[in-house]
């Protein structure tokens, strides 16, 4: 009934009276009966043949349904036992990292009994302090969106430094609509058309403020925008010469891979300024690394939500309120939240290899703009790609040496 108290200045009194009966007699009616059709079906029909387990491998063929799951998402044939494998590896290499922070850290000067704690006691509380320490959070949305403005800014400042190619498409940084936001995850990129003269968008969660910490932000920005998705989807978008759809083709693990190994790049652009910031890129990578131990632990190795939630809450800092959407996402959504890692891992694999086979030749900003140069692809077309990229290189550098 909202609009019919602040109508158009448009309309006149006879308009607004006719659709206001009309809304009242037929539209409204007829609503309010769908809702309670649907309703009814919901609780008497369906949710009581609902199964109770939550896993994909409960499924009729579904330990074969979630294998082909894994091998879309990932763009590999690696198997649930695999990734659970890798993941597990992941997290300790992560975990020890997080540990060497921690001892960079002002909380040591805090707390010097920490010294004397394990490592699990030591983590827990870190991760503790982070939660509840009110520097680490902002008092008003106004002041979140202009802080995630201000480090967007500084990375654009830098990106020339890691790419010899940037895309000409603008991007925005704005709230996540107060209607979505509380199911909504921390943040997430809206792109934009070149073609049709709007920019990209990154949508920052300004709700319960409580659970959006600083110490994430750069980390965050860096995946979302640039030299995030961002990047990578403005310039797929820019590409000529390509069928239409290569330019917004998708494959997670390329995509979501992009984005997280983006992350890292926040560290040689020296916007990891203290340890605490450090320490939010690591336990976002931390976040995507226990994917792959969480997302087959509930459908292949049947976990319950708790499990899964306890897992997530033992070895990573987001909040409780994160951890138990993002967890939902996963039972929901089976294998997509394995793509990120396997992705990440994928370009910085191929990174050292082109590093040790290019020694002293190796351009970092050459090498980002050969990973971007052909859009979306599978992990194993981006392998194959730049394997040619590094012979190239290699080819060219021999013709170039003294004889």
């Amino acid at each position: 009934r909202a609009p019919f108290d602040e109508p158009p200045g448009w309309m006149d009194a006879a308009t607004l009276a006719r659709l206001k009966e009309r809304f009242e007699t037929r539209s409204l009616p007829a609503a309010q009966s769908a809702v309670e059709k649907l309703e009814a079906f919901v609780r008497d029909e369906y949710l009581p043949t609902c199964r109770e387990s939550i896993g994909a491998s409960d499924l009729p063929d579904g330990a074969a349904w979630y294998q082909q799951q894994l091998r879309a998402m990932t763009t590999t044939d690696l198997t649930a036992e695999e990734i659970y494998e890798i993941g597990q590896a992941e997290v300790a290499r992560i975990r020890a990292e997080m540990l060497e922070v921690i001892a960079r850290s002002d909380f040591m000067d805090r707390y010097p009994e920490a010294a004397q704690w394990s490592d699990e006691k030591r983590l827990a509380s870190f991760i503790t302090y982070l939660r509840t320490d009110p520097r680490f959070y902002c008092e008003t949305p106004e002041q979140l969106i202009a802080k995630y403005r201000d480090i967007c800014k500084q990375i654009d400042g830098r990106m020339p430094e890691l790419f010899a190619t940037l895309p000409r498409l603008s991007y925005g940084v704005v709230p996540i609509p107060d209607f979505s936001a509380p199911t909504q995850t921390t943040a997430y990129y809206q792109p934009g058309s070149p073609a049709n003269g709007f920019a990209g968008n990154f949508y920052a969660n300004t709700w319960n403020l409580k659970q959006r910490p600083t110490y994430e932000m750069v980390a965050l920005a860096l995946h979302e925008a640039v030299p995030g998705h961002h990047h990578q989807i403005a310039l797929a978008q820019e590409m000529e010469g390509v069928p239409e759809f290569r330019t917004d083709a998708w494959f997670n693990a390329f995509g979501e891979g992009w984005a997280l190994y983006a992350e890292r790049l926040g560290e040689p652009m020296g916007l990891y300024e203290n340890p605490y910031m450090r320490f939010g890129q690591l336990t976002y990578e931390m976040w995507r690394a226990c994917r792959l131990v969480v997302d087959p632990g509930l459908h292949a190795f049947g976990w319950t939500r708790q499990e899964a939630i306890d897992y997530m809450s033992a070895h990573t800092a987001l909040s409780e309120h994160n951890i138990e959407v993002e967890v939902d996402r996963y039972i929901t959504w089976p294998a997509q939240a394995t793509s990120y890692k396997i992705g990440e891992i994928a370009i910085r694999n191929l990174r050292r290899e082109a590093e040790d086979r290019l020694g002293a030749e190796f351009d970092l900003r050459h090498f980002h703009d050969a990973v971007l140069r052909d859009g979306g692809v599978p992990l194993w077309v981006l392998e194959r790609r730049l394997r040619e990229w590094i012979l190239e290189q290699e080819m060219l550098d021999q013709s170039q040496s003294p004889r």
